[in-house]
């Protein structure tokens, strides 16, 4: 069964159980592109929902529109953000119109809602309107950057904690390997001593350091430009609307920082927040990338690779070497990674696109941006959970690298002198012999002094055990 509706192109059929309407059918036949739809993005969906919400309790204070449909949109919008209706946000990510039948999508399916609430059925927009009472005051260049902004808060929120949990797993196992004497590396060459524990430990700390620019993205977000309607200046918005607007905004999502942004037409048409954002997510997209390629590295082997660390095992690694096990957590996270990488040259050409007092590619930054961070946020947890909580170390293996490695001798270049050091580690080089083992032999140092120049602590700086 089916129910006739129309806009200014015509009538359309829609179907009869739809909550969608007019303007949402056109969009379903015209970008048939991703079959990624609005619901597949729960966060946008709510933030949509959260708009329109704010949208009517202010257009009511300010006597735009009466009590009983306010009441009507707010309650249909309240039943939206605790996750009900979300099937009917139907529309593809990827769109033309700069949002406009993301936007529609939700006035068709809060006026339904709303409609039903009232007594009516749905489609009978004479007594409640998607266009003039739902989207009453707005315009979808005013919303839709709005709810993007909200959506990505929500994500990063997820982000953040994500992180933190991952880097409070290397930090543990920063402490687990406090004592475990290892070869740094330069160049893939043995370079100076160090733990295995403050391998670990610069893992943590760089993830902190994203964290911490992550949160400064996220507080860009919180300037909105809703109540410039269509280019900035407000036009259809009644005088307080924006102000109020604006406050129930902050009520609702609990984000306090939220305010309105100085010049709403330069608001409107930027979208340097999108890019700052996605310029940050990169930095953490490569910054994880280079330690899941360290993990991998490190594990190799297990014989003929460096064999320091052994990952969890957690599934066959081929269908033709018995025994073998890959290191498939990292190498997920890995290409996550390339994704997010790939993602922000999307971002800036879609930016850099826009023209005069609108930027039409808002939706595929959008997308971009959304499926960066849900990827990322699970491809950390997975890397968490299945992988840095279970990292065991090769303890002997690393213990025997150091003492056999040329790299030692750099540690005793202060006591020794350059020259003298050099010659003793290309002789140790080229036998094979231990560097420690030529020097006693030469009679250079004593074994008091070799033993105070070689502790875990003057070799690395690491605090005694």
């Amino acid at each position: 069964m089916n129910r006739t509706e129309h806009d200014m192109l015509g009538e359309i059929s829609v179907p009869s159980e739809a909550y969608y309407g007019a303007h949402t059918a056109r969009a379903l036949v015209n970008f048939p592109i991703t079959r990624e739809t609005l619901a597949d993005r729960p966060h946008l969906v709510v933030a949509l929902a959260t708009i329109k919400q704010a949208a009517a309790a202010a257009n009511a204070e300010i006597g735009a529109l009466d009590r009983g449909r306010a009441d009507a949109i707010g309650t249909a919008c309240a039943e939206i953000r605790a996750g009900g209706l979300h099937d009917q946000f139907v529309v593809d990510l990827i769109q033309g119109g700069a949002g406009t039948s993301t936007n529609m999508n939700a006035n068709e399916v809060i006026a339904n809602r709303a409609l039903e609430l009232l007594g009516h059925h749905r489609g009978g927009y004479s007594a409640l309107h998607p266009l003039d009472h739902v989207n009453l005051g707005q315009s979808t260049n005013d919303v839709y950057p709005t709810a993007v902004k909200l959506a990505l808060d929500s994500h990063l929120a997820e982000l953040l904690a994500a992180l933190a949990g991952l880097r409070e797993a290397f930090s543990a196992k920063a402490f687990e390997f406090t004592d475990v004497l290892k070869m740094g590396r330069t160049q893939l060459q043995d370079a100076v001593p160090m733990t295995l524990g403050q391998e670990f430990g610069a893992f943590a700390a760089t993830l902190a350091e994203d964290e911490q620019r992550l949160a400064e993205a996220r507080l860009l977000l919180h300037e909105l430009n809703l109540g410039g309607t269509a280019i900035g200046t407000g036009l259809n918005a009644r005088p307080g609307y924006r102000e109020r607007a604006v406050a129930h905004l902050r009520e609702l999502t609990g984000i306090r920082t939220l305010v309105s942004a100085p010049d709403l037409i330069e608001a409107t048409q930027d979208v340097g927040v999108f890019v700052q954002l996605s310029g940050v997510l990169k930095r953490v997209a490569v910054k994880l990338s280079k330690i899941c390629n360290d993990l991998r590295l490190l594990s190799s082997g297990p014989q003929a690779g460096l064999g320091e660390i052994t990952l969890p095992a957690r599934q066959a690694g081929s269908s033709i070497m018995p025994g073998k096990v890959n290191p498939v957590i990292p190498e997920a996270v890995n290409q996550i990674a390339f994704e997010v990488i790939g993602n922000d040259v999307t971002v800036t050409l879609a930016a850099e696109g826009g023209q005069l007092q609108l930027n039409a590619f808002e939706p595929i930054i959008a997308r971009a941006l959304t499926a960066g961070l849900d990827h990322l946020t699970a491809g950390i947890g997975v890397l968490t959970e299945h992988c840095v909580r279970g990292i065991t170390a090769h303890r002997e293996r690393l213990a025997g690298i150091v003492a056999t490695s040329t790299g030692l001798v750099t540690a005793l270049s202060p006591a020794l002198g350059y020259e003298t050091a050099c010659a003793i580690a290309l002789e140790a080089h080229h036998t094979g012999r231990p560097a420690l083992d030529l020097v006693r032999e030469r009679g250079l140092l004593t074994d008091q002094q070799l033993g105070a120049l070689t502790t875990p602590r003057a070799l690395t700086g690491a605090p005694p055990t």
